[in-house]
């Protein structure tokens, strides 16, 4: 996924371990026991990184669209035909 090359800087970052600790506190009283940072990390790194990102730091996800679209040919522009 995309999302793992980015996971080790995420997690270099302080407001994203606090985010994923509010996680697991709310992930570990759901299931009734602790579910541990690692497995909290991971459940939050796939279902909310993305959008934290996108909010947070936004030329971070344009770099990345940048170079996206560097490496992805774009789709040709066609008009659709008329029969009529």
């Amino acid at each position: 996924m995309s999302q793992e090359p980015i996971a080790p800087e995420l997690l270099k970052n302080r407001d994203v371990l606090e985010e994923i600790a509010r996680h697991q506190w709310i992930e570990s009283e759901k299931a009734g026991r602790d579910v541990g940072f690692d497995a909290a990390a991971e459940d939050w790194l796939k279902r909310f990184s993305k959008v934290w990102m996108d909010y947070h730091l936004p030329e971070q996800k344009s770099k990345v669209s940048q170079s996206a679209e560097a490496v992805s040919p774009k789709a040709k522009s066609r008009k659709a035909k008329s029969y009529f």
